[in-house]
């Protein structure tokens, strides 16, 4: 059977999991009563609230005697390791853009690696149906993108299709018949070449996606790249540098099949195949045949540049929200984490009950406690620290990422401030059409720490920003934190209105009336730089004489409400996170105020 093997690059939101939903439904891939779940795709909780694709997928389905392999691409450059990896694997890309938005710049970072590549991409505008599409329009800006991705006059010459995926077609023109979408799977089978691999070499691949199956074990997904497997063969893997991690045998050889992973008895270059049966095989290993003595090319995995501690809960509220709050707990599931998950590293800390977690920045960090929070953990975070290294003349560096930001020209004065006061050098600024701007600029992975959300403060939610690990460099110097104290409770209990009424002069609050706070937890900001202990549970001394309407007068303003990546953003080193299934509080790391004094004194551990 003919292979295609394509990718389908698409902002968040602009229908790429619907459409899939449909290729699957129309290929013949669904059975007409078969109950399929919306947006098959986005199998994780998190990927469907936060609409991004975080794991990249495959699928696949069977056109005119044509498997055509399908594999979703993540758009966060946080996860832009694996955006290269994937589309090694690929011969072929679709960008789908909204009719009505346009090419957004998270499309173009992935669009730009394809490009990069050497893909000619099939463009499809979807969502051709909306009310407010302009999808002429969208056809040139589609194009001068392209142009400014430095694409060839081949990429150039790209084949268009409109569509709607919620509606099931696609069209060539927009006066077509609107009918389903063949015209895309013809297109596809038409445009994109098969893909030209040597079948009588000895089998290898490179792993491209690591998971783990409780009933597999460890599942390794990527693309024969020469050769035929067959099950049981006996195989080898070799590291980067052409070291032998492991040998074994394909115990399972699976295929994709729609959405299921089917187990087949043989695979040949261009498949798109999972193996199992290999205990140490991680991303970028090859897999191959024991005659084979050079690993294939990869992709290297981006180091981690930023490390958080994960903590037991051992707050007085410790246990009482959570199912799952022993540190033995918390190690097994972090252990487990990292062997689905490349990017991130675990290693045991001096501090005791405690893990130093290292990963690529705050929103796979942030992604990670979300979804440990989600299954019932509790913890606390410590504050993210950059992973430093010393180069060999002793000096001390640092990891650096390039950052592009698209953002409309009005804002780019206060965000050129603001990360020059970050230490960011900015290396380009262009207009990057539609009265935006486009600022490139270098910056120490540190820097980045909590601006994503100050980043959409400033440019009212319109601005987009991406980041690409750069590499090492020469430490930066100092970067100012944050120049408020904080306002700690003295006291346990719940608060009371009367006494948040007569705290409110003193900073901004983080709680509400009958609230339970401890002593030690951060109930809000100071107005000035000095932390403050108050009594945020002090009730009203009564009395007998009544005056009318006394009480109602006390309007308590409300309060500043922080998501758990903002909560970690603002932490100072002194402070944790306390992360449970139903809440997020920040408090300080040692609650007795006599201890903090005591560390305070003597410059302690902080």
């Amino acid at each position: 059977m003919d292979i295609r093997n394509i990718a389908i690059i698409a902002h968040v939101d602009h229908g790429k999991t619907t459409l899939v939903d449909e290729l699957l439904k129309q290929s013949g891939a669904f059975h007409e009563h078969q109950q399929v779940a919306e947006r098959a795709m986005d199998s994780n909780d998190l990927e469907k609230e936060r609409g991004i694709t975080i794991l990249a997928k495959c699928t696949s389905v069977v056109w005119k005697d044509t498997r055509i392999n399908i594999i979703d691409t993540p758009g966060h450059a946080d996860f832009g390791g694996e955006v290269e990896r994937i589309l090694s694997m690929v011969d072929g890309a679709i960008v789908l853009v909204d009719a009505a938005e346009g090419a957004l710049p998270q499309t173009k970072f992935v669009v730009g690696k394809a490009l990069a590549r050497g893909l000619k991409p099939i463009v499809v505008v979807n969502k051709v149906d909306r009310g407010d599409a302009r999808p002429d329009e969208v056809h040139n800006e589609i194009f001068d993108l392209f142009a400014s991705l430095g694409a060839n006059d081949e990429q150039l010459d790209f084949p268009m299709l409109y569509a709607s995926g919620r509606q099931g077609w696609a069209d060539e023109t927009l006066e077509g018949a609107r009918k389903d979408l063949s015209p895309m799977f013809d297109l596809v089978l038409r445009h994109v070449p098969a893909p030209a691999l040597d079948k009588d070499k000895p089998f290898a691949m490179v792993t491209t996606i690591l998971e783990s199956d409780n009933f597999l074990g460890r599942v390794l997904t990527g693309r024969v790249e020469q050769g035929r497997a067959k099950m049981n063969m006996p195989v080898r893997v070799l590291r980067e540098d052409g070291t032998v991690v492991e040998t074994g045998r394909l115990t399972k050889l699976l295929s994709f099949r729609g959405l299921e992973r089917v187990p087949v008895d043989e695979v040949e270059a261009g498949d798109i195949v999972a193996v199992a049966g290999l205990s140490d095989a991680t991303i970028p290993d090859t897999i191959a045949a024991p005659e084979v003595q050079e690993p294939l090319k990869a992709i290297p995995v981006d180091p981690p540049t930023l490390s958080m501690t994960f903590r037991l809960n051992d707050g007085p509220l410790g246990g009482r929200e959570g199912k799952k709050v022993t540190s033995r707990q918390i190690r097994d599931r972090l252990f487990k984490e990292t062997e689905g998950n490349i990017a991130i590293r675990v290693t045991d800390s001096p501090e005791s009950e405690a893990f130093e977690v290292a990963g690529r920045g705050e929103l796979q960090l942030g992604v990670l406690i979300e979804t440990m929070r989600r299954e019932g953990f509790e913890l606390t975070i410590g504050r993210p620290r950059v992973l430093y290294r010393t180069n060999e003349a002793g000096d001390r560096e640092e990891p650096f990422e390039e950052v592009l930001i698209d953002v409309d020209e009005p804002y780019s004065g206060v965000v050129v401030e603001k990360m020059s006061m970050r230490k960011g050098v900015m290396q380009d600024m262009r207009p990057s059409g539609g009265d935006k701007i486009r600022l490139t600029f270098h910056i120490p992975s540190r820097g980045l720490i909590g601006y994503h959300g100050e980043f959409l403060t400033d440019t009212r939610g319109t601005g987009i920003m991406n980041r690409l690990f750069l590499g090492y460099q020469p430490y930066a110097g100092t970067i100012e934190g944050r120049r408020n104290g904080s306002l700690i409770s003295s006291e346990d209990g719940a608060t009371t209105q009367y006494s948040l009424f007569s705290l409110q002069d003193r900073g901004t609050l983080f709680v509400e009336s009958g609230e339970k706070v401890y002593v030690g937890m951060i109930i809000g900001e100071h107005s000035r730089e000095n932390d403050l202990e108050v009594n945020p549970v002090r009730e009203k001394k009564l009395t007998n004489i009544r005056a009318a309407g006394k009480d109602e007068a006390l309007l308590l303003t409300p309060p500043r409400r922080m998501s758990l990546e903002q909560a970690i953003a603002y932490i100072e080193d002194d402070e944790l996170v306390e992360v449970t299934p139903s809440a997020v509080r920040i408090r300080k790391r040692y609650l007795d105020p006599h201890e903090r004094k005591k560390r305070e004194r003597s410059g302690g551990d902080h």
